[in-house]
């Protein structure tokens, strides 16, 4: 891990886009179009821990949603 990770003090949001796809995201910052707060505020470690946590299948909610179909 870099220093400036470990001294970072920054307060940042777990974001989810349509896609089912997770970020990270400075708190005090509007949030960029097309993302939404997926419920977790903390570090950047804690964000990134709870996304190792929660984002288990790394496919883009379409193509989930397009293999589904086309094995059903």
């Amino acid at each position: 891990m870099r220093d400036d990770e470990t001294d970072d003090t920054l307060r940042y949001e777990v974001v989810l886009n349509h896609e089912e796809q997770y970020s990270i995201w400075a708190a005090d910052r509007e949030l960029p179009a097309g993302w939404r707060k997926a419920g977790k505020r903390g570090t950047k470690r804690e964000c990134l821990a709870h996304i190792d946590e929660v984002w288990t299948d790394m496919r883009p909610l379409s193509l989930r949603i397009a293999m589904a179909k086309a094995a059903g």
